[in-house]
């Protein structure tokens, strides 16, 4: 009822309904109806967290307006603050984007339709001029940078299953590929983090890790989510769509050099982000279940990782 009150005072218009959204592993989303039969989502920054990272909802808020006014498939900000006013904190609310997402889409859209709706889009995305993403100010992550940002949270995993991590991360700092110029990064650009609607992706969610970067990092990221099995299966979404890393690479015109060190640093990265989030779930910081079923995974993960920059392939 708090959150419903405080949204109503912010607006000033009534809503009609807040419930929780279920989907999703990330944050504090919320489905909503507003006078007019206006459906929105709502997204907070989780209770007394630093606004900062992942937790900075403002920031999401300011480079999805600046997508969406761009054109591109991103949700329609309908009204957001950098003040603590819902439930002390701050808030974006968006449209909500009719769609289906990636589970759904079995027989209504071929593999390799979904796999270019996405790449299409990425395209577009790193294509925007930075000045016009919300947040070109921001210094630009170098490859260097993200081994150390992953090995930051990976120290934080249960250790019984981060023991190859290091031998990863050395692996990735010693052949570290050219820093590309920077673009628009989503971060986190899988399956999951879509929706669909009559055979075109409509919306691009989960922009909370975004950043200037390297474009190949999401390229790498839809291609792990791409590959079948129990490794692809691992990110939400993954294991739905089974296209080849050659023909996503063909169809972005991406630079097959340095493409695999990206896509070990993405299963660095993922092992990382589901090993820190296992930890806080284990310490009762942030109850979710469900990566008590990724400690495979992260082991899995750190273990592909190795051998993409051994072997130098798939």
């Amino acid at each position: 009822m708090t959150i419903r009150h405080d949204l109503e005072r912010a607006l000033g218009r009534r809503v009609l309904a807040v419930d929780l959204v279920p989907e999703g592993h990330s944050g504090f989303t919320y489905r909503t109806l507003l006078e007019g039969g206006q459906q929105g989502i709502l997204r907070l920054s989780p209770p007394g967290a630093r606004i900062a990272g992942p937790a900075d909802i403002p920031r999401q808020g300011r480079l999805m307006q600046a997508l969406s006014g761009a054109g591109l498939p991103v949700p329609e900000v309908i009204a957001m603050s950098e003040e603590s006013i819902i439930d002390g904190r701050p808030f974006v609310l968006m449209a909500a984007v009719e769609g289906e997402r990636i589970e759904k889409l079995a027989g209504l859209m071929s593999d390799e339709e979904i796999a270019w709706s996405a790449i299409e889009a990425l395209q577009r995305i790193h294509a925007l001029p930075l000045e016009m993403t919300g947040i070109g100010h921001e210094h630009a992550v170098t490859p260097e940078d993200e081994v150390t940002r992953w090995a930051w949270l990976m120290k934080r995993a249960p250790e019984e299953l981060t023991q190859r991590a290091p031998t990863l991360a050395g692996l990735l700092s010693a052949n570290s590929p050219p820093a590309a110029e920077p673009t628009l990064v989503h971060g986190d650009y899988h399956f999951g983090n879509m929706l669909f609607r009559d055979g075109r992706l409509v919306a691009i969610l989960d922009w909370e890790i975004a950043e200037l970067g390297q474009p190949l990092l999401d390229l790498a990221c839809l291609s792990l989510a791409a590959r079948t099995g129990r490794a692809g299966a691992g990110v939400p979404g993954g294991g739905q769509v089974d296209v080849a890393d050659e023909l996503l690479l063909d169809w972005y015109g991406g630079d097959a050099a340095g493409y695999w060190w990206y896509l070990a640093l993405t299963y660095y990265k993922y092992a990382a982000i589901f090993g820190y989030n296992l930890m806080l779930h284990r310490r009762g910081k942030r109850l979710d279940p469900m990566y008590e079923s990724r400690t495979e995974t992260i082991v899995e993960f750190i273990d592909e990782g190795i051998r993409l920059l051994t072997e130098g392939s798939v």
